[in-house]
């Protein structure tokens, strides 16, 4: 293992920065060469790539985004665009690579895999909603954005009596919505894991408001459905003002957290002795705050699924 490339694909996640900077510095350490892919997979497929030393990752630890970037690539899913990758990391020199990224991007690197390149995984994504590992590289510092949101929200709210829904990402997976919710005091969860009563979040607001309550704060995950017309159903049922906020892409940015840069440093400096122990189809997590590696067949087929109990909790906590 003399050359180790390392790239970023699918959605940007904070703590990424924190991952290339382990990853290049553990490889200069052990003195690999180590190569910066630009664009995720566009990029390989572009032969987007150059060397990188130790300035390259200086002062970007507490940076959100990927200094790499990222870009979607239709081309590499194709037997073409993947011969095409297959020959930019030949011309390159490059023996083993690190992947950065989501389910999309595990499955374009269990290919490269299967084509014979000795490729290692870590999981970033703000959405948590991959089954194999307790948590993602980003989703805590995304979680932390929406607790800030929320509660400047309540603040606003407060002041008009109103209600509130904060819609969060999360198309299938409601971790962003329950952690966030339970954090922030959210009287109402909404997850697409979960079934929901539209009447039992009415009846929660009315008795907020019986009781005095000035606010009523509605975490719902994207992945349920159209957020307006929701709050239009509250309004209607209850006759309280009823608004909408959108987060969208603020949850992407930002400076990691502290748990982020730590478990993010961790798995870069796992996944290059990984490659350098000539292993290869590995997916890193973190299960009961211990960084584990796991076959990528076996990452990818784990099913994701919602802590039922901390959903629970946060419904007894609300009343």
């Amino acid at each position: 293992m003399r050359t180790i490339g390392v790239l970023t694909s699918g959605g940007d996640a904070p703590g990424m920065n924190a991952a290339i900077r382990s990853v290049v510095r553990t490889s200069i350490y052990n003195k690999v060469k180590v190569m910066g892919i630009k664009q995720g997979y566009n990029g390989l497929l572009n032969g987007e790539v150059d060397e990188m030393n130790l300035s390259s990752v200086a002062d970007i630890i507490h940076r959100g985004g990927t200094m790499l970037r990222s870009a979607r690539c239709d081309e590499f899913k194709t037997e073409e665009g993947l011969n095409k990758a297959l020959n930019v990391i030949k011309v390159f020199g490059i023996d083993g690579l690190v992947v950065l990224g989501g389910d999309g991007t595990f499955k374009g690197a269990k290919n490269l895999c299967d084509a014979g390149v000795p490729v290692v995984c870590i999981p970033c994504t703000i959405d948590n909603d991959m089954g194999y590992t307790d948590y993602t590289i980003g989703f805590f510092t995304a979680v932390e954005t929406v607790v800030d949101a929320i509660s400047k929200i309540r603040d606003t709210s407060t002041s008009h009596g109103r209600a509130n829904i904060v819609e969060v990402m999360g198309r299938r997976c409601g971790d962003i919505a329950l952690y966030s919710g339970l954090a922030g005091g959210a009287e109402s969860i909404i997850v697409p894991e979960m079934d929901f009563d539209i009447d039992e979040v009415c009846k929660r607001v009315i008795q907020g408001r019986n009781r005095g309550k000035l606010h009523h704060i509605i975490a719902l995950a994207e992945g349920v459905g159209n957020a307006y017309e929701v709050a239009k159903e509250i309004e209607e049922k209850t006759g309280t003002d009823t608004r909408v906020t959108i987060l969208g892409h603020i949850q992407r940015g930002g400076s990691p957290t502290a748990f982020d840069r730590i478990m993010a440093s961790k798995m870069g400096n796992k996944a290059v002795e990984l490659l350098l122990n000539n292993e290869s189809g590995r997916a890193l997590g973190m299960k009961c705050n211990e960084i584990v590696d796991i076959d990528l067949d076996e990452a990818l087929n784990a099913e994701k699924k919602l802590d039922k109990e901390m959903y629970e909790i946060a419904k007894i906590l609300s009343i």
